[in-house]
């Protein structure tokens, strides 16, 4: 089920958040409330598979007891294997089998041998989330950064959790821990929650979506056709549109969260005004950055070894992540990319970067990332040369069906306005403005203009999403990209 779906927006929502608050002080029930409309949103698009996230949760939840009870036999860490093991046997088999297969068959037969013929496994939706969820769970309670979780109802709505149970944020247990236990929903935070979710949900249907559209048919045109004009346009949307498409989610699952209760943590920190890659990274997708970061750079030895190890680390690091977005080379090339720059930002272009006017700096951050972004975005290696060779100035061969002003709409180019000025740090300007005109007010004024700003906001969200619900009766179905993830 997806957050921009009608049945979610007016029927699901809806009547789970009536069910939660007509017993909102039983916290028993208003967990099993929440563990059961999880499974049924997993189930709307899950299908069958919903059983394969069930299991994986039981059996985990098992893993992380006995974890606990190994301990005093010193076989914890056998038992923290053999969790991890399963895990990630489980999403190699669903999401990498088939890449598997199709590389070997590739291999035998440039030898001479035999294909591998494999049926083609289907992926079940947000494997790699709720595998990543799991596998931290267990680490941590290995680790002593957590205890164990006694209560199943608990346990399966950390796993389980709808907000986050297909596309993120990566909650990490003991952050969760608490308020699985007990939380409060405050007026203050239910509509925190649904200006949140308002936004998040502009993002995606007015913005991603709208470019959405420019992406698909220009990395449809054939590799002759492409002029640079068109790939600089094609990769400009695509910049857009996966920043909007992904924080769009994380907003709306943030903002979800809190209506319930729950406290997320932020996973994106307007990552385009970022002015080196490793600044990029701490500002994109922060909860899978920081997964990597713990449970994998830092147990290889981080930087705390010698400095060929340490880019050793980061190659092998960003090796896997480009590798967990997708079963497929391209995806391989854009995180082994990123990970060559982070080097060479360690073996001295960072310090020339910080002795570098600033805008120059965030040109070359960008230049980086929508590079990148073609190997993300493209299917195969041919299709994202084409379009590099485009972009670096390499003239058509064949006439182009459509110029570029075609494909410039004024719903796109209002898009693409909209973008890069959300692209900036726009909220906490005016976070900051808001609290310098309550200061500069007088004592009488404050509660006037405090009730003022209140009221325009309250606007402002009814407008956005009167006009997000408008496109999404307008559009056709559009998923989230991260939900192939």
């Amino acid at each position: 089920m997806l957050f921009t779906e009608p049945i979610f927006l007016f029927a699901f929502l809806p009547i789970l958040l009536a069910l939660y608050f007509l017993r909102r002080g039983r916290g028993r029930y208003a967990n099993l409330l929440l563990v059961l409309a999880s499974i049924v949103f997993y189930a709307k698009s899950g299908g069958s598979f919903t059983w394969l996230m069930l299991a994986s949760i039981a059996f985990n939840y098992l893993m992380a007891i006995g974890v606990d009870r190994a301990r005093a036999y010193g076989r914890d860490r056998a038992v923290l294997g053999l969790a991890v093991a399963v895990n990630l046997l489980v999403l190699g088999v669903f999401k990498y089998a088939n890449f598997f297969a199709d590389n070997l068959s590739t291999v035998s037969v440039t030898l001479g041998g035999q294909g591998v013929d494999l049926p083609r496994v289907v992926l079940p939706i947000g494997i790699s989330f709720y595998t990543f969820h799991a596998i931290s769970y267990v680490v941590d309670v290995y680790r002593r950064d957590a205890v164990a979780q006694k209560s199943p109802v608990h346990a399966a709505l950390y796993l389980l959790l709808f907000p986050q149970l297909i596309a993120g944020p990566i909650v990490r247990y003991r952050y969760l821990a608490g308020q699985l236990a007990k939380r409060i929903v405050s007026l203050d935070d239910f509509a925190w929650g649904v200006r949140r979710f308002a936004i998040g949900l502009g993002k995606k249907v007015l913005i991603a979506n709208t470019v959405a559209e420019v992406v698909d048919k220009i990395f449809a045109l054939p590799a002759g056709q492409l002029s640079p004009a068109h790939a600089w346009l094609a990769v400009t949307c695509y910049t857009l549109q996966i920043y909007f498409d992904f924080s769009g989610y994380s907003d709306m699952a943030i903002g979800l969260g809190r209506m319930f209760g729950f406290r997320f943590p932020e996973n994106f920190r307007w990552p385009y005004v970022a002015d080196s890659v490793q600044d990029f990274w701490q500002r994109w997708h922060m909860s899978l950055s920081s997964w990597f970061r713990d449970y994998l750079y830092i147990p290889l030895g981080g930087n705390r070894v010698s400095s060929a190890r340490t880019y050793a680390n980061l190659l092998i690091v960003f090796f896997l992540c480009g590798l967990w977005h997708g079963a497929n080379w391209t995806f391989v090339i854009w995180g082994l990319y990123h990970g060559a720059f982070l080097v060479l930002e360690r073996l001295g272009l960072g310090n020339v970067l910080t002795q570098t006017w600033r805008p120059v700096r965030h040109a070359y951050l960008l230049l980086v990332t929508m590079t990148g972004w073609v190997f993300f975005r493209a299917e195969t290696f041919s299709s994202a040369a084409a379009m590099l060779g485009a972009m670096a100035g390499r003239s058509a061969s064949a006439l182009t069906p459509f110029s570029v002003q075609w494909y410039l709409t004024p719903p796109v180019v209002i898009a693409l306005a909209a973008g890069c000025i959300g692209s900036l740090p726009i909220g906490p300007f005016l976070d900051s403005w808001r609290a310098r005109r309550l200061a500069a007010a007088g004592d009488a004024e404050q509660a006037g203009v405090s009730r003022a700003l209140a009221a325009a906001s309250a606007v402002a969200v009814a407008f956005l999403l009167i006009v997000s619900i408008a496109q999404i009766a307008a559009r056709t179905y559009n998923p989230f990209i991260y939900f192939r993830f």
